[in-house]
């Protein structure tokens, strides 16, 4: 069965590590972003201004985990089944955290943070760092932490946008609207400052927020891998005849461009099809089709 084969491929050292993604970023947000009413991004910044005017009982954990479950379950399919596991297992490690932090540890983070105060830049700052550290580990390591990341790779492309963008359409959106909930636009403002450091952070840790990347495969298997590839992702590949330059035996190189929550699978798709392959990975500033 293919879910079964699937689940083969998870691995016990991604789930220590996507822990600590889910715990550092709850850390993060419960510490220094909400406690001074900042937003976070995505589904997570969502969370935070729907447990602010809700009932006291609806958390901000319990939002985290009912908005973003379905809308990874939604990107099932076109994720596959590992993602959507490393996915939703490192949202409920930062909604349990979120949780501990903000009800059941001694910690006060009802008003101010218990390590910035009030300084809303430092706020800021440290919040989207932080929270930038745990988004970006659970993207190195197979997984993302916002279901509108998943959205985003899912729909982005039918709306001839990058994933960037439409993740930073969403924020804009989300911040203006948290303006007009807030009457005021310091917080959301400063949530922006929070937003630009969490991404420079993700881009350090995971190459790259933004950008595509092109993929270089040389192998003896082709065609395999370029059908696997093409019926996977829904795009095209490129296959470059080519000859080894110490073996002199016949080679492909097959070209293919990808985006970043694609890297993981890519990796063990082309590892099961040819282990031999000689596979590189490099950044591309910009990918468009010349319509002739």
């Amino acid at each position: 069965m293919k879910i079964l084969k699937d689940l083969k491929q998870l691995r016990i050292t991604n789930f220590f590590i996507l822990l600590l993604a889910g715990t550092i970023n709850a850390f993060g947000v419960t510490v220094f972003l909400a406690p001074v009413k900042l937003y976070d991004s995505g589904i997570s910044g969502t969370s935070i201004l729907l447990s602010q005017v809700t009932p006291d009982y609806l958390s901000l954990s319990f939002f985290l985990l009912i908005i973003n479950v379905p809308l990874f379950l939604f990107g099932l399919k076109k994720q596959g089944v590992v993602f959507t596991v490393y996915s939703i297992f490192t949202v409920a490690v930062y909604s349990c955290v979120a949780w501990l932090i903000t009800d059941i540890l001694p910690i006060d983070v009802s008003m101010v943070s218990p390590l910035a105060g009030d300084d809303l830049l430092l706020c800021a700052l440290f919040g989207g760092i932080i929270s930038g550290i745990g988004s970006g580990l659970t993207i190195r390591y197979g997984g993302a932490i916002d279901g509108i990341e998943v959205m985003a790779v899912i729909f982005a492309k039918k709306l001839n946008l990058t994933v960037g963008t439409f993740v930073m359409i969403y924020n804009v959106i989300l911040y203006i609207i948290c303006g007009v909930a807030l009457q005021s636009w310091i917080l959301p403002l400063y949530s922006i400052v929070a937003y630009a450091a969490g991404l420079k952070t993700v881009d350090f840790i995971v190459e790259g927020f933004d950008r595509s990347k092109e993929v270089m495969i040389v192998t003896e298997k082709p065609e395999e891998i370029s059908q696997t590839l093409t019926e996977v992702f829904e795009c095209g590949t490129t296959i470059i005849a080519a000859k080894g330059g110490f073996s002199n035996s016949d080679k492909s190189i097959i070209y293919f461009v990808v985006n970043r929550f694609q890297i993981a699978k890519m990796r063990s798709l082309i590892h099961e099809i040819d282990p031999k392959a000689f596979v590189t990975i490099s950044e591309v500033a910009d990918v468009f089709k010349s319509n002739d």
